[in-house]
C-alpha cells in the first residue's frame, strides 16, 4: 500500500468511491467538522453520511500512521544498508501494522540476544555445517566448534539452536502463516487461581471455560481480562492442544520453514530445534500478539456499544419547556429538591426527610405541594437512585389529593449527576448552591431537554456502557466525544439561551469561543442574527461557516436563522420561496405552496440537488427537531424491589442499556433486567438495536429472578403482545396497571452467560 491508495482502501470499506473519499479527506485537512461536510457538503462528497465520515477519520488516521511507519522502516533498513528489491517490495505491500514489524524484526535494533553471543563464539559455522550436512551428526559436527566459550558440543549445540530459533522468529513469511493459523484454531482458557475461588466468585462462570479465540464476544473477553487483571483468573491461548509433541501443526511449520523433512541426523536435529523454537519462542510471542488483538477486537466493540447507547440517550425526547421539579432521592442525607422555571433557571431549592431516621413524610409532602403550587410545577423529574421508589410512591400520594391539572412525574436516570454537582462546572455555574442540590437541578433539567444536561457531563460518567472503565481510555473518550459532537449538531442550538458547554459542542466551535459568545450575549443581550456572531472576538469567517447553520436565532430580524438552512444558501432559499408565489414568512407558515415547486429548477454550479432538497424539506418545517416525542414508562404498583418480582408478571419499563448480547430495562427495583437477544422478538435478531434502543418504553415480562445475585431475565416474546406494540408503535406509555401474573414460562438458560456480563462483576 502507499499513500496514494489510502482513497480506494478506505472507500472499500466504509461503502463509497475512492472520488468522494479523497474530497472528504481534502475537507477534513482543510479543516471541516464532520457534521458540518455530512450537512452541507452533501454535493462535495457525493453525499457521505455522518456514520460514513467518522469511519473514514478514523481509518484515515490509522492509514497515515501505517504510512508513516512504513517510511520509517524503509528508511532505518535502507540506512543499515541491507534494502534490496525485493525486501522493499514486501514493505511496500503489507497492509497491517502487524504485516510490517514482522518483516521488520530481523533489521530492527535489539539488546544483546543469545543468538548474538554465540555467532560471536563461532557458533554461526556449525549452523551452517548442519544444514549443509544432514547426513552428519551434529554432535561430531559441534566437536570442531569448541573453544574456551565453548567447552563441549552440548553447549555449542544450545547456542546452535539459539542462532535457528531466532531465525524462525524473524521469518516474516512464517510468522503470517503460524499467526492465521492461530486465528482459525486457538482456544482461549480461563483457569482460576488456586486459593482464590472465594475472592473471585464473581468470576465463577470462567473457573473453567474455554472457547475459540475468533469469536469470543466483546463482554466475555473483557470480563476475563478483569479476572486476569485482579488476580482470580489465568488465561491462555490453547493451540492444538490434541497434537503429540513435536507433531502440531505449527511445529511442523517451523520444521518445514529448516526444510528438515528428511530422515537423516542433521534433519532430526533441525526438527527438535524448530518444535523447541516453537514452544519456547513463537508461540509465546504470537500468543502475546492475538490476545492484544483480541482485547483490541473486545475494546472496540464495547466502545461501538457504548458509542450508541450514548447517542440514543442524547437524542432521547425531550419534555419541553415547562417548569420542573428535581427531586434526588434520598434516605438518611434526605431527599434534596430543585424547582427550575421552563428556561432551566433555578427558582426554589430545599431538601426534605420522609424517610428514616427523620420520618418526616407528613412535613416532606406538605414542603413539596407547597412548591408545586409556589412555582405552577409541571413536571417532577425522579432520580432512580436509591429511595427512588418510596419518593415516587410519596410524590403519588401528593398528586392524588392535588386540586386541578397534576404534574406528572417521570422516573430518570441520574447518572453522572454527582459527577456534574461536584464539577468546576457546576461550581461556576451555581457558586452559591450546595453541592447536594446541584444534582437536583441537574435531575430537573435532564428532562426538560437531556442533550443540553448531558453534554455538562463526561461522556464516560453516563453509564450506558459495557467494561467501560476497561478499555482504552483515549479511544473510548474521542469516540464519545464525536458522539456528542454529532447529536448536539443533528438537533441544532439556540444560540441565545444555550450553555457554554453546549455550544462548544458545535461544529466548530469548541470551549473558548463558547466563553467568548456567551460572554459577548451577557454584554450586548441576545443575537439578533447569525451574522452578529462575527462580533464576537476571535470567531472568524471559517468557524463561522463550520457553526453557522447549527446555531439557531428565533424571532429575529431573519427568518431563515431559526432554520437548519446555512446563510451561504440563503439567496437560494429565497429563489425557491419566490417560485411559490409568497413571501418567506407567509411559507415557513403555510410550506403546502411549496409541493409545487420543481427541486431540479434550482440545481446550479453551486447548489446540487442534495442541497436543494434540504432547503425545501427545511422550509416545510423550519427548525425541526429530530428526537422523538416525549414519553414515559409506568412502573407497575406494589413492585419497588427485585424480591417484588415473580415469573410471568408483565410489566412496563425504559430501555437504560444495549449491548450486542441484549437489552436492559428498569422496571423499577433499582436492578435494571435483561432481555436477552433471543428474547428480543419472536423472530431472529442479529442486532438488538434494530428492535430497541435506550430510552424506549416497552412491556416486558419477567421469566427469571435471582435475588441473591441481583440478577433478572425478562422477555419480549410472545405471549406478550403488549410488548411487541410497545416496541412497535414507540407510542404513549400504557395505564398504570397492578402486575398481571400468568403461567411462568420455561426458564431460557441463554441468559446466564448475558447476565453475568452486566451483574455478574
Amino acid at each position: 500500500m502507499t499513500v496514494a491508495r489510502i482513497p480506494q482502501t478506505i472507500a472499500t470499506d466504509i461503502g463509497a468511491t475512492a472520488d468522494q473519499v479523497r474530497s472528504a479527506i481534502g475537507l477534513l485537512d482543510g479543516g471541516a467538522t464532520v457534521p458540518f461536510i455530512a450537512r452541507y457538503r452533501k454535493e462535495v462528497t457525493g453525499g457521505l453520511d455522518d456514520t460514513q465520515l467518522r469511519r473514514l477519520e478514523e481509518r484515515l488516521g490509522y492509514l497515515r500512521e501505517l504510512e508513516a511507519r512504513r517510511a520509517a522502516i524503509a528508511g532505518s533498513i535502507t540506512e543499515q544498508g541491507k534494502m534490496t528489491d525485493v525486501l522493499a517490495g514486501a514493505i511496500a505491500k503489507a497492509e497491517t501494522k502487524a504485516e510490517l514489524e514482522d518483516i521488520y524484526l530481523p533489521y530492527k535494533p535489539k539488546r544483546r540476544t543469545k543468538a548474538m553471543i554465540a555467532r560471536e563464539n563461532g557458533l554461526q559455522g556449525l549452523v551452517d555445517a548442519i544444514l549443509a550436512n544432514r547426513a552428519a551428526d551434529p554432535v561430531a559436527l559441534a566437536a570442531r566448534f569448541l573453544t574456551e566459550a565453548v567447552p563441549d558440543a552440548k553447549t555449542a549445540l544450545e547456542g546452535a539452536r539459539d542462532i535457528v530459533a531466532e531465525g524462525l522468529a524473524e521469518d516474516a513469511s512464517l510468522l503470517g502463516r503460524l499467526r492465521d493459523h492461530m486465528k482459525r484454531v486457538a482456544r482461549l482458557a480461563a483457569r482460576v487461581v488456586a486459593g482464590k475461588e472465594a475472592e473471585g466468585a464473581k468470576f465463577s462462570d470462567y473457573f473453567a471455560h474455554s472457547e475459540p479465540w475468533v469469536g469470543a464476544p466483546s463482554h466475555r473477553v473483557l470480563a476475563m481480562l478483569r479476572g486476569r487483571n485482579e488476580g482470580v483468573l489465568a488465561l491462555d491461548l490453547e493451540v492444538d492442544a490434541d497434537a503429540a509433541r513435536g507433531d502440531s501443526p505449527c511445529e511442523r511449520a517451523c520444521g518445514a520453514a529448516l526444510d528438515a523433512g528428511s530422515r537423516g541426523p542433521g534433519d532430526a536435529w533441525l526438527r527438535e530445534a524448530a518444535s523447541w523454537a516453537w514452544r519456547v519462542k513463537l508461540r509465546t510471542s504470537l500468543t502475546l500478539d492475538l490476545m492484544a488483538e483480541m482485547r483490541e477486537r473486545a475494546e472496540a466493540e464495547a466502545i461501538r456499544v457504548f458509542a450508541r447507547n450514548l447517542k440514543d440517550l442524547l437524542l432521547a425526547a425531550p419534555a419541553g419547556g415547562k417548569a420542573t421539579m428535581g427531586l434526588d432521592p434520598g434516605i438518611r442525607t434526605g431527599v434534596k429538591v430543585a424547582v427550575v422555571d421552563a428556561t432551566g433557571k433555578v427558582l426554589d431549592t430545599d431538601t426534605v426527610y420522609p424517610f428514616q431516621p427523620k420520618n418526616d413524610l407528613r412535613g416532606a409532602q406538605v414542603a413539596l405541594a407547597r412548591l408545586i403550587g409556589k412555582h405552577g410545577v409541571k413536571l417532577i423529574s425522579i432520580g432512580n437512585g436509591t429511595a427512588s421508589r418510596e419518593t415516587e410512591k410519596m410524590v403519588a400520594d401528593i398528586l392524588a389529593v392535588l386540586p386541578g391539572e397534576k404534574p406528572v412525574k417521570v422516573i430518570v436516570s441520574e447518572a453522572g449527576a454527582s459527577v456534574y454537582s461536584a464539577s468546576e462546572l457546576a461550581a461556576k455555574e451555581f457558586p452559591g448552591l450546595d453541592v447536594s442540590l446541584r444534582g437536583a437541578v441537574s435531575i430537573a433539567r435532564r428532562l426538560q431537554d437531556p442533550l443540553a444536561e448531558l453534554v455538562k457531563i463526561e461522556p464516560k460518567a453516563i453509564g450506558v456502557g459495557q467494561y467501560q472503565h476497561d478499555v482504552d481510555q483515549h479511544r473510548l473518550g474521542k469516540s464519545l466525544e464525536a458522539v456528542v459532537e454529532d447529536a448536539v449538531n443533528a438537533v441544532g442550538v439556540d444560540l441565545n439561551t444555550a450553555s457554554a458547554p453546549l455550544l462548544a459542542r458545535v461544529s466548530g466551535v469548541g470551549p473558548g469561543l463558547a466563553e467568548a459568545i456567551v460572554a459577548h450575549r451577557d454584554a450586548n443581550g441576545p443575537f439578533g442574527s447569525r451574522k452578529e456572531l462575527l462580533k464576537v472576538a476571535r470567531l472568524g469567517p471559517k468557524v463561522f461557516e463550520q457553526a453557522a447553520g447549527f446555531l439557531r436565532v428565533t424571532g429575529g430580524k431573519e427568518p431563515l436563522d431559526a432554520s437548519s438552512v446555512h446563510p451561504e444558501a440563503y439567496d437560494l432559499a429565497r429563489r425557491i420561496v419566490a417560485a411559490s408565489g409568497r413571501d418567506l414568512r407567509s411559507v415557513m407558515a403555510d410550506p403546502s405552496v411549496l409541493r409545487r415547486v420543481e427541486p431540479r429548477e434550482f440545481v446550479d454550479e453551486r447548489f446540487g440537488l442534495p442541497t436543494v432538497k434540504d432547503i425545501l424539506a427545511e422550509l416545510e418545517k423550519p427548525g425541526r427537531d429530530p428526537r422523538p416525542s416525549f414519553k414515559t414508562a409506568t412502573f407497575a404498583d406494589g413492585v419497588n424491589d427485585i424480591k417484588d418480582l415473580k415469573p410471568g408478571m408483565l410489566l412496563e419499563g425504559t430501555v437504560t442499556n444495549v449491548a450486542a448480547f441484549g437489552a436492559f430495562v428498569d422496571v423499577g427495583v433499582h436492578q435494571d433486567g435483561l432481555v436477552h437477544v433471543s428474547q428480543l422478538a419472536d423472530s431472529f435478531v442479529k442486532d438488538p438495536h434494530a428492535v430497541v434502543k435506550a430510552g424506549d418504553v416497552v412491556k416486558v415480562r419477567v421469566v427469571e429472578v435471582d435475588v441473591a445475585r441481583k440478577r433478572i431475565g425478562l422477555t419480549m416474546k410472545s405471549g406478550s403482545a403488549e410488548a411487541r406494540e410497545a416496541v412497535r408503535d414507540r407510542g404513549p406509555a400504557a395505564p398504570k396497571s397492578k402486575p398481571v401474573v400468568q403461567s411462568a414460562p420455561a426458564p431460557n438458560t441463554a441468559f446466564a452467560d448475558a447476565l453475568k456480563a452486566k451483574f455478574g462483576r
